[in-house]
């Protein structure tokens, strides 16, 4: 049976998400829930910060689950999900299990769902046709239940929920005088209506005697049976046709593939398969989750009828800051306040770019668009995020419909705006206790011009003295991983809020002559930091002279 689950849609922002990246994703994906009937899941692409941790524990928010990668993954695909035979399923049962259910391959499962092997119809066939030996039963360990359903027999004398544990299997032809130097110990005898022949095989030990025909059993044979520890089983089947089928009640462990299986992951991404499905040509392959447990069987249909994880992209359009594999995702819808990136998709998408502040203020205004009404804590989250993207409506990217959006939330929220901000502003400031590698990428963004890539950092503080304690530990640190990032060159704003300026650090070949030459600065040579007094929008006051300065 084919899983058909109604896949969620994930509503991420960019890497290394700020305030606004993650609030406007839990409220969008809260929005999106409220008019529509598919499931969305707000995501993060990368660590949060301080500044938003403190935000969600505010407003009593979890924290969006971390997602690294929007690949298709084999859980995005179509799992078809077989009845899994037990290792003692009869070869008879599975093959009119496959015939019915018109599968060629079956997954054999342990009693707590992890994968012991898989029995193919061609198995099957091989065991039906190749296989001569008249020890089958034994060398199987074959379930006495088993012969009972594949012959339709009745246990008259003995235990049916014990196992073949050895000898051969005969028929009971001969005369009694000839079939003593046939029949041994624990043998299986198959025989009919001859009173001399089954007391015979008791005789000599037999460990089971098979009575065709629905042959009366005497009770001096039973009693003897029972003595001899003899299982007899009555077959209403002639002694033919119960040679024929008997051989088809071995236990399928016993033929089934164990070794050199080629199973999957739920985790594993479709393109790192697709070599592998291409190389070894079997039709379905098992499907494991991170425990080793069994979930399905995967078809090579499968692979060309992928569902692709659907997205919708928060506070970014551009491909350099989305998350890993957004190429090979359907992405639904963008909702962004930067300029138009590098992004590029399939089929037409709902694209709502709008020149504010924040994205916050985007969503704010779609819930009111919408008729929704905004909860407290949804409204606590957009105007945090207001508030921190325009640096408490100091930032010059701030529109009078930030100030209106941020006005309405807190009114909602029942927050004082500058109260509030104080004391995000100081938690996301609590530089002291993370590593430059973390201050660093806590909200890092990557650009491209021409030939040229490069990345640009921002952290802002209340703190004058914290900045500038800062400067030359950022600054060792880009200097000694910039080869590492792959970048051309790298610049590092560290933000004043009080005083609306920043340093701005920059490493990289012809990094100095670009700053001077984008923002006429002033700086000695071989100083890897400039002064920049009004500067505090990366978005609005750096990027746009760093690309007009690259261009030239």
């Amino acid at each position: 049976m084919n899983v058909q689950e109604k896949k969620p849609i994930y509503v991420i922002g960019h890497k290394n998400p700020d305030t606004d990246s993650i609030c406007s994703a839990i409220s969008y994906a809260h929005l999106k829930n409220k008019i529509s009937s598919n499931t969305y899941i707000p995501m993060r692409a990368g660590q949060v910060s301080n500044e938003t941790k403190f935000i969600l524990e505010t407003f009593g928010i979890e924290s969006p689950q971390l997602i690294t990668d929007v690949a298709t993954q084999v859980k995005d695909l179509s799992i078809k999900k077989p009845q899994g035979l037990s290792r003692n399923t009869s070869l008879q049962k599975a093959w009119t299990l496959m015939r019915d259910t018109k599968d060629a391959t079956m997954p054999v499962i342990g009693k707590n769902g992890e994968l012991e092997g898989i029995i193919a119809l061609k198995d099957i066939a091989t065991a039906n046709m190749d296989v001569y030996e008249t020890h089958i039963l034994s060398l199987s360990k074959t379930p006495y239940k088993n012969i009972l359903e594949t012959i339709d027999g009745t246990m008259v004398v003995g235990d049916e929920n014990g196992f073949v544990e050895q000898g051969k299997l005969l028929i009971g032809a001969a005369n009694p005088d000839l079939l003593e130097s046939y029949v041994e110990e624990g043998d299986i005898l198959v025989t009919g209506n001859r009173y001399e022949s089954q007391l015979c095989g008791i005789e000599m030990e037999a460990g089971c005697i098979i009575v065709c025909m629905g042959a009366p059993i005497s009770k001096t044979i039973q009693k003897l049976a029972s003595q001899h520890n003899c299982r007899i089983i009555s077959t209403p089947h002639d002694t033919y046709m119960v040679a024929r089928l008997i051989s088809q009640s071995t236990p399928v462990g016993y033929f089934m593939k164990t070794s050199k299986l080629f199973t999957f992951k739920t985790e594993d991404f479709v393109n790192d398969i697709k070599s592998a499905v291409a190389k070894i040509r079997h039709r379905e392959f098992p499907i494991l989750d991170s425990d080793g447990n069994y979930c399905g069987m995967l078809s090579r249909r499968s692979l060309i009828d992928m569902d692709k994880k659907k997205v919708i992209m928060v506070d970014h359009n551009e491909r350099s800051q989305a998350v890993d594999g957004i190429d090979d995702a359907e992405i639904l819808e963008i909702i962004d306040h930067h300029k138009i990136g590098t992004i590029e998709t399939i089929a037409p998408v709902y694209f709502r770019n709008q020149p504010v502040g924040c994205t916050a203020t985007i969503v704010y205004q779609m819930y009111c668009e919408n008729e929704v009404e905004i909860e407290p804590n949804i409204a606590g989250l957009l105007c945090s995020a207001i508030i921190s993207d325009t640096l408490m409506f100091r930032s010059p990217t701030c529109t009078q419909a930030d100030r209106q959006a941020a006005g309405a939330l807190a009114n909602i929220a029942k927050i004082d705006i500058a109260l509030h901000a104080a004391e995000m502003f100081r938690a996301g400031s609590a530089l002291q206790d993370k590593t430059e590698e973390e201050i660093f990428y806590q909200d890092f963004k990557k650009f491209s011009t021409e030939d040229i890539n490069f990345g640009v950092g921002q952290v802002s503080s209340m703190d004058k003295q914290e900045l500038e304690a800062l400067q030359p530990k950022i600054e060792e640190y880009m200097l000694s991983h910039l080869e590492k990032t792959g970048l051309n060159m790298l610049f590092f704003l560290l933000t004043d809020i009080i005083e609306e300026s920043s340093i701005t650090v920059f490493v990289g070949e012809h990094s100095p002559e670009i700053m001077k030459s984008a923002f006429k600065a002033e700086f000695p040579e071989g100083q890897n930091y400039s002064y920049l007094k009004g500067v505090v929008s990366r978005k609005k006051q750096l990027i746009p002279k760093l690309m007009a300065a690259l261009q030239q």
